[in-house]
């Protein structure tokens, strides 16, 4: 992914916060870039009672290499632009996992 040096990456005191830009009940799952500093992630489930939020968790963490509940849904729960603790990683790790997918 090209525009990976252009996500808006916050430090926290347990991780990484990433920005997320969602787009649920896309045809597939996925990432297609960066879009104002946040990454944009396209998943299957319908935005209805969470689901959508705890499948981007799961495409996350499978992407990111890392275990679901190390990821938190910290704003955004009903809005389409949403912040993510990843607990663990640091924003280099998280800078360069994407950058590799």
């Amino acid at each position: 992914m090209q525009d990976y040096e252009l996500l808006a990456l916050e430090t926290s005191d347990t991780g990484c916060i990433l920005p997320v830009k969602a787009k649920p009940a896309a045809r597939s799952n996925g990432f297609s870039g960066v879009f104002n500093g946040c990454l944009k992630v396209s998943v299957t489930t319908a935005p209805e009672k969470g689901k959508a939020n705890k499948a981007i968790i799961k495409l996350l963490a499978k992407s990111l290499e890392v275990a679901p509940k190390v990821i938190l849904l910290v704003s955004g729960e009903t809005a389409s632009e949403k912040r993510f603790l990843i607990q663990e990683l640091s924003v280099e790790q998280v800078r360069q996992r994407i950058a590799e997918l």
